[in-house]
C-alpha cells in the first residue's frame, strides 16, 4: 500500500504534493502514504471515520448512558405530565373540569413507558429500569461495567423529567396547594414519585412493589426470549405498553406502582430540592429505600430467576451452565437452538440436532 488512487483529473502541484495530472477517466493519485505504517494509517482513518471531531470522541463514551436517560425522561414526562394534569384539574381554581380518570394515569404511564423504550432501544437496548439492568447483567451477560452509567443516566434522566415537568405545572401546584410555596407531603409530591395509601402496612408496601416488578421482569425475559415468542422486530415497544397499562390498571392504586427504583428516585430528589424538603426522603421511616428500592430489586430478580428456571435454555444464564460432566465431555447448553416462530412451531417442522444429554 504506498498510494491511493482515485478517477478524474486533479489540478495540483506535482512538486510539492508528488500526485499527477490526469485526464478524465484515469486513475489520479491523491495521496502518498508510503511514510505510513499499516497501524499509522489505520489510526487516522478509524480516526476520521468514527470521530470526526472532539465531541464525537466523548459521545461515543457517553452514548449508552444518555440514551437511557433520554428514555426515562421520556417516560416520566409523559408519567407526571398526566398525573399533574388529572389530579390538579381537580381543583376548580386550576380547570373548569376535570381533565382525565385513572385509566388516563395508567393509559399515559403505558404511552411514556413504550416511546421510552423506542426512543433508546437502538443504541442501549432500552432498559429504563435499573432492575431491568441488573437482572440482564446477572441472567443475560450483560457487561457490569455498563451497569453504574446505565443506573446513573436512569435517575439523571427521570430527575430532568420530573424537573421539565414541574416547571410546567408549579402555578397550577401553587393554586391546587392554596398559595405560593405551599408543598406538603404526600400532597403534591405524589404528583412526582409514589407513596402508599394510608391504610397499608409495611409488609404490604413492599409486596405490591415485589410483584408488579416479578411480573413486569418475568414478562420482559419472555418476550426477549427468542426461542419463545418474541415480537416482530421493532414491536417491543408495543408488548411494553400493554404490560405497562396492565400492571397500572391492576396493581396501581395501594403504592402508585413504581416498579422502577430510578423512575421514583430521581422525581423525589427534585421534590426535595424544588421546595418539599426532607419530608419526600422521611415518609414512613425511609420508605423510598426499603419499598421502592429493595422490593422492585428483590422481586424483578425473583421473576427473573423464575423464568430461567422453569422455562430459558440458553447458555447465556448462570442456571444453565454445564456442570463438572458436561464440562469433561465438553458439552454445553443449546445456544442456537431454533427460534420458534411466535405463534409456535408446527410438529412437521425439523429441529436443529441438539448435543445428547449427559447425565
Amino acid at each position: 500500500m504506498s498510494a491511493i488512487f482515485r478517477k478524474g483529473a486533479v489540478k495540483s502541484d506535482a512538486a510539492s504534493s508528488g500526485s499527477t495530472t490526469g485526464k478524465a477517466g484515469e486513475l489520479t493519485q491523491i495521496e502518498d502514504v508510503d511514510a505510513e505504517s499499516p497501524s499509522v494509517w489505520q489510526e487516522k482513518h478509524e480516526y476520521y471515520s468514527r470521530y470526526p471531531n472532539r465531541w464525537a470522541r466523548i459521545r461515543d463514551v457517553i452514548r449508552e448512558p444518555a440514551a437511557e436517560a433520554i428514555g426515562c425522561m421520556i417516560l416520566i414526562l409523559f408519567g407526571n405530565g398526566v398525573d399533574c394534569q388529572v389530579v390538579l384539574s381537580g381543583n376548580i381554581g386550576v380547570a373548569s373540569s376535570q381533565k382525565g380518570q385513572y385509566l388516563s394515569i395508567s393509559f399515559l404511564w403505558a404511552v411514556g413507558a413504550a416511546l421510552g423504550v423506542w426512543a433508546s432501544a437502538g443504541i442501549s437496548g432500552g432498559h429504563c429500569n435499573p432492575v431491568i439492568t441488573v437482572a440482564l447483567a446477572l441472567f443475560r451477560g450483560f457487561p457490569w461495567k455498563k451497569v453504574p452509567g446505565y443506573i446513573i443516566g436512569q435517575i439523571v434522566g427521570a430527575f430532568i423529567g420530573a424537573l421539565l415537568t414541574y416547571a410546567n405545572y408549579f402555578h397550577a401546584i401553587d393554586i391546587y396547594e392554596g398559595g405560593k410555596g405551599i408543598r406538603t407531603t404526600p400532597g403534591t409530591a405524589s404528583l412526582f414519585s409514589t407513596y402508599a395509601l394510608d391504610y397499608m402496612p409495611a409488609a404490604a408496601c413492599f409486596f405490591d412493589e415485589f410483584l408488579g416488578t416479578f411480573i413486569l421482569v418475568l414478562i420482559v425475559f419472555a418476550v426477549t426470549d427468542k426461542r419463545n415468542g418474541p415480537p416482530p422486530p421493532g414491536m417491543l415497544p408495543l408488548v411494553i405498553f400493554l404490560l405497562v397499562l396492565g400492571l397500572g390498571a391492576a396493581f396501581g392504586m395501594q403504592t402508585g406502582y413504581a416498579i422502577n427504583p430510578a423512575r421514583d428516585l430521581g422525581p423525589r430528589i427534585m421534590t426535595a430540592i424544588v421546595g418539599y424538603g426532607s419530608a419526600p426522603f422521611n415518609y414512613r421511616s425511609q420508605y423510598w429505600l426499603w419499598c421502592i428500592v429493595c422490593a422492585p430489586f428483590a422481586g424483578g430478580l425473583v421473576g427473573a430467576f423464575f423464568y430461567d428456571a422453569l422455562i430459558f435454555v440458553g447458555e447465556e444464564s448462570p442456571l444453565n451452565r454445564p456442570n463438572r460432566a458436561a464440562r469433561e465431555h465438553h458439552a454445553k447448553p443449546v445456544s442456537s437452538a431454533r427460534p420458534n416462530p411466535i405463534a409456535g412451531v408446527s410438529p412437521d417442522t425439523p429441529r436443529a440436532h441438539e448435543p445428547h444429554e449427559i447425565v
